[in-house]
């Protein structure tokens, strides 16, 4: 992940210039990967800090789980459909890579529901949420290995292949494709993707998105920013 992509802006004296944000390629790939290690990042911490009795946080934690498993799901099925294929026909090198990456989808799937199973258990129990945090950490870790072949190994050859006008891969045509898929809605994509990205560099990114979603992105935001207040309030972020 580009470090500008998801820094948290300086405080600024009257005087001084909000800094240029240069465009980020590929930022729809580029924000789940960031959303994914952020909340797998504090969900462990969330689980360990459950207390019994404290119902509303735990079906707040498990319906976080579901939702970052269903954005999970909808990014390898648009991988599958839509940019394998492309890389096969257009970039033939990467064909046994990209099968590679084909397979990890389903085993990742498969892990993850396994996953899921457990955090039914963990939030319902505090006293097993512990075996379960550490569970959420080794999915995490080997979900690292898989997004950092993507990254390293995948988007410099789609940045040679497709222009820099090309929506494959952005923010606005991610949230077009969700719109159309059955999954999570595009306004808890979006604020869930854009969490703690600069002001300016939300600024930057809304502009790849129709005219409709950036009218309704405040709305989007703030509620998004109450709940998740109330679910990741007491977690700490580790920066």
């Amino acid at each position: 992940m580009q470090p500008h992509l998801l820094s948290v802006p300086a405080q600024r004296g009257p005087s001084e210039a909000v800094p240029a944000v240069r465009p980020v390629r590929f930022a729809g790939i580029r924000l789940v990967h960031a959303a994914l290690r952020r909340d797998l990042a504090r969900i462990p911490t969330a689980l360990r800090l459950l207390q019994p009795g404290d119902e509303t946080t735990a079906a707040a934690l498990q319906r976080h789980w579901d939702f970052l498993t269903a954005m999970l799901t909808c990014h390898h099925e648009q991988q599958d459909v839509r940019l394998w294929p492309l890389l096969r026909r257009f970039a033939p090198e990467l064909r046994l890579l990209v099968n590679w990456l084909e397979d990890d989808h389903h085993n990742l799937d498969h892990s993850f529901t396994r996953t899921t199973t457990l955090m039914r258990v963990g939030t319902r129990d505090p006293a097993s949420a512990w075996p379960v945090a550490y569970a959420v950490e080794e999915l995490a870790a080997r979900l690292e290995t898989h997004l950092r072949i993507e990254e390293e190994q995948v988007l410099p050859v789609m940045g040679e292949l497709l222009s820099a006008q090309s929506r494959v891969g952005t923010l606005g045509e991610l949230l077009d494709l969700l719109r159309l898929a059955e999954g999570p809605g595009a306004p808890d994509a979006l604020a869930w993707l854009l969490e703690g990205v600069a002001a300016e560099q939300v600024d930057a990114l809304l502009a790849e998105c129709d005219d409709l979603t950036v009218r309704q992105w405040p709305h989007w935001q703030a509620v998004y920013a109450r709940c998740s207040e109330q679910l990741w309030g007491a977690v700490p972020t580790g920066e």
